[in-house]
């Protein structure tokens, strides 16, 4: 990406030199007489860069550096000054100048700082940039779903993202536990501090898996050739979200407890205490009663942890959620593949509600990842659709009676699903539309085939 680069000086000829001298190493650049032209072009268009001298009649270097941080603070700026003005450029720099040169300069000296600067400055873009993909992948309009038993769940959301509890997420795998964990924590005022996931059952050695939680000091065991911080150190103002929390060992589970009790942990090996500010999300597809019962989880630790509970509803306690939910999975895994796929069959999407799920949201989203990758129509038909789906005789999985008019029964779910999309983009047609996987001239001859009146709904 070239960068843009502007230069002002009310000394119109020395900006051009200037600025033709950072063209010829590859910027692109622009050259202005005052900073009122410079702050135009800013309002206008993209500006990687403000080089600026600091004595200016109309406007000065400081008054044009505090213009520029009120509409775009991120915008580098650097301060060209006489040496009896070096005093005052420092006290520019600690107001939000980037740097400051001296005259006279040699064009080597301020191309390194203009080097520095940008460098500085696309750090800060991509960050931004990968916080706006983390916040937009886990708003709340990413919960997809409109059942009740779901809207239940993003109403406790709702009201646990601004406290410091723990919480505790209950149901069966692949219901969406993490996506949620990550919503509570992108949603709190902890958004900007580190996330880390932890899958409990995945390290079932005791001994490493506490490594992993809290680190070891050098020489605590055979192998440890230098100290190493845990997972709850790099979460230190953030959240930790463990997940499968059924699964931890007794040791471990007593070492939890101390966190959630005294906020303090030692290293493994160290007898050093450490202090850590970390909220705790855990997630289980067990019964922690059952366990307690069994005497296989601390009934201490349980009470802690289920401070907030949240029970995830399975995918066929939800089923009417499916199509919503398919159709956001199908407009993201086509994009992704560059594939022109926009909808379902009837066929197709009564086959995939009348399934039930085991494996959840999981499971439904590499069902249709398979269907996208194996289609080569606009349409997701049933041949698309995975043969897990049927039973041994090819028919489909029923989870549901047979409904007497198919007909009747399809146009049903189609008016149902269309007033549900509706409810929840607020009557939004084109929201709707992306919600349902269709396009908007497809909504709009559907509203009219099921005599769906927005005006009527409206006024409702």
């Amino acid at each position: 990406m070239q960068h843009r680069i502007l230069v002002v000086d009310n000394e119109i000829r020395l900006a051009e030199v200037l600025a033709a001298a950072l063209a010829h190493t590859g910027y692109y650049t622009s050259a202005f007489g005052s900073a009122k032209e410079a702050l135009e072009t800013i309002d206008r268009e993209t500006v990687d860069l403000v080089i600026s001298d600091m004595r200016m009649p109309e406007m000065s270097g400081r008054e044009l550096l505090h213009e520029i941080k009120k509409r775009s603070p991120d915008i580098p700026v650097i301060i060209i000054t006489a040496y009896t003005s070096v005093r005052d450029a420092v006290e520019l720099v600690k107001e939000g100048a980037f740097d400051y040169v001296s005259k006279p300069f040699e064009t080597d000296d301020i191309a390194t700082t203009v080097a520095r600067a940008l460098k500085l400055s696309d750090v800060v873009r991509d960050n931004k940039r990968l916080r706006g993909e983390l916040e937009r992948r886990y708003r709340f309009d990413q919960l997809i779903g409109a059942s009740a038993p779901f809207r239940q769940v993003i109403e406790l959301i709702t009201k646990v993202c601004e406290s410091r509890a723990t919480v505790l997420l209950t149901g069966e795998s692949g219901t969406g536990k993490e996506l949620v964990a990550r919503a509570i924590h992108f949603n709190s005022p902890r958004q900007d501090q580190p996330f880390i996931a932890v899958n409990c059952a995945a390290i079932p050695d005791e001994g490493l898996l506490e490594s992993e939680l809290f680190g070891h000091a050098k020489g605590a065991f055979a192998g440890a050739v230098s100290s190493r911080i845990g997972r709850f150190k790099a979460a230190d103002g953030g959240t930790i979200f463990l997940d499968e929390i059924g699964d931890m060992p007794a040791a471990t589970q007593s070492k939890i407890l101390r966190v959630l009790q005294e906020r303090t942990f030692e290293p493994v090996g160290s007898t050093r205490s450490e202090q850590v500010d970390v909220r705790i999300i855990a997630a289980t597809h067990k019964d922690l009663r059952q366990l307690v019962a069994a005497g296989n989880f601390r009934e201490d630790l349980y009470y802690r942890l289920n401070v907030f509970p949240i029970v995830m509803p399975s995918l066929r306690e939800r089923s009417e959620d499916i199509p919503l939910i398919a159709a956001h999975f199908l407009n993201q895994l086509a994009s992704e593949t560059g594939k022109r796929i926009v909808n379902f069959t009837p066929r197709a999407m009564a086959l995939m509600t009348a399934y039930a799920w085991p494996g959840n949201v999981r499971e439904l989203m590499n069902c249709i990842e398979r269907a996208v990758i194996v289609s080569r129509r606009s349409t997701i038909d049933v041949s698309e659709l995975p043969p897990y789906l049927f039973d041994l005789n090819g028919k489909p999985i029923q989870a549901k009676t047979i409904p007497p008019d198919l007909d009747a029964e399809l146009t049903r779910i189609e008016r149902e699903y269309i007033l549900q999309a509706l409810n929840q983009s607020g009557g939004v047609q084109i929201k709707a539309a992306e919600l349902l996987g269709v396009s908007e001239r497809s909504l709009w001859y559907r509203l009219k085939k099921l005599k769906i009146d927005l005006v009527t709904r409206a006024s409702h």
